[in-house]
């Protein structure tokens, strides 16, 4: 570290706990390999010894999550420039390097190398209030619908061994007036001794839609069985606990999503995103979340490209027009467009007329969604480009 470089780039491999930072030369030599603590006195320190050994210093990490989030605060408030590695490219690049091992401290060699080599990586910047708070509760709301389908499996097995018609009897996930009913009755004797009418006022008490219906339903399922399992008592008492642990987090999710909605609004694109048929604020704020401020996307075709519904072409000699799928795409932004296309085209307009002509095409559900969710990637890219608002009418051309 002695001779000053013109040029370095610095690779970080990120973890919660500590980082290590490997420094390479415009050679590819490596110039300093360190162990850093995620504490700001340490990556101050970091940021300060790397800018004394070059003119120019050039930043590349593998995570742009929440355990990176204090480097990267610090990097863009010193005026660092950083990219992100994809650690899919970390991956296949480690092959390329001699050795078999795995550790820290090469994965940061190949991130600073593969940086080097690589002009293409996109920017990393600190997003604003808006969109981080997004992030935050997009990120947990996924997480509490990962628990509910969790919960409802567990009770569903759990019913199943007290009562296989009751639990086939209802939709669990769907509807709340069941859920409700087995806070308090869970065994068939117990539905047959409350009988239709005393369970359907118990029912409308506590606000469930259709109480009568429910009711009905419920107690044929009891009489079709008269013979108690064996442990039905203990599964009982554990049916009630989850279903009381639903109901919970059925609030907490319409909890989250008000908060959403509210929080998304405040972005000055919402109002746009949500003129789009289909693209309501949970979608519109996965959509901000995911997306930022929209400066890395260029051109449609390269939004497309990261939601996955841009073919990629594997031609080979004689053999063109081959296209495939692509493998590399985030997941949650195909999701959005997809459930948005699927949202638009069950109500009529232009979205459904466009389904249906790919249907009549000869495209399968699926691939006439997709399709779909293409072209509305054009328009709503379009949308936010020139800032106007979702219009069905035809756009007229005016003459020269």
């Amino acid at each position: 570290m002695s001779t000053r470089q013109a040029r370095i780039w610095v690779g970080i491999d990120a973890g919660k706990g500590h980082h290590w930072a490997v420094a390479i030369d415009i050679e590819g030599q490596t110039v300093f390999s360190r162990k850093i603590v995620n504490d700001e006195t340490e990556i101050l320190q970091l940021i300060a010894d790397a800018c004394e050994t070059a003119d120019e210093v050039r930043w590349a990490v593998d995570i742009s999550g929440r355990a990176s989030t204090l480097l990267l605060a610090l990097l863009v408030a010193h005026g660092q420039p950083v990219v992100y590695v994809p650690g899919r490219t970390v991956h296949r690049m480690s092959g390329a390097y001699r050795g078999e091992g795995k550790t820290d401290a090469k994965d940061a060699l190949v991130i600073a190398d593969t940086a080097r080599m690589r002009r293409d990586f996109a920017p990393l910047g600190i997003p604003d209030e808006t969109v981080a708070t997004l992030r935050l509760l997009t990120a947990h709301r996924a997480d509490l619908i990962a628990d509910r389908v969790r919960l409802i499996n567990r009770l569903r097995d759990a019913l199943v061994g007290i009562c296989p018609a009751l639990e086939r009897t209802f939709d669990y996930s769907a509807a709340k007036g069941p859920v409700v009913m087995l806070t308090e009755y869970q065994t068939p004797a117990a539905l047959r001794r409350i009988g239709v009418k005393r369970l359907t006022t118990w029912l409308e008490r506590r606000t469930v839609r259709g109480a009568d219906g429910v009711a009905a339903r419920a107690v044929e399922a009891a009489q079709s069985q008269l013979t108690a399992l064996p442990g039905e008592k203990r599964a009982a008492k554990l049916v009630c606990d989850l279903a009381h642990q639903l109901l919970a987090l059925d609030e907490r999710i319409k909890d989250t999503d008000r908060e959403i909605r509210d929080t998304f609004r405040l972005d000055e694109r919402a109002e746009i995103i949500e003129s789009l048929p289909g693209m309501g604020p949970v979608l519109g704020a996965e959509f901000v979340a995911i997306v930022g401020d929209l400066s890395a996307y260029d051109s449609a075709s390269r939004l497309a490209s990261h939601t996955g519904l841009a073919p990629v072409p594997r031609d080979s000699g004689r053999r063109t027009g081959n296209n495939h799928r692509p493998k590399r795409y985030h997941r949650r932004l195909r999701w959005v467009f997809y459930m948005a296309a699927q949202t638009a085209m069950m109500r009529p307009g232009l979205s459904r007329d466009y389904y249906l002509k790919k249907r009549a095409e000869g495209l399968h559900h699926t691939q006439a969604l997709l399709a779909l969710a293409r072209r509305r990637v054009d328009v709503l890219w379009a949308m936010l480009r020139d800032k106007r608002l979702f219009t069905s009418a035809t756009p007229v051309t005016q003459t020269a």
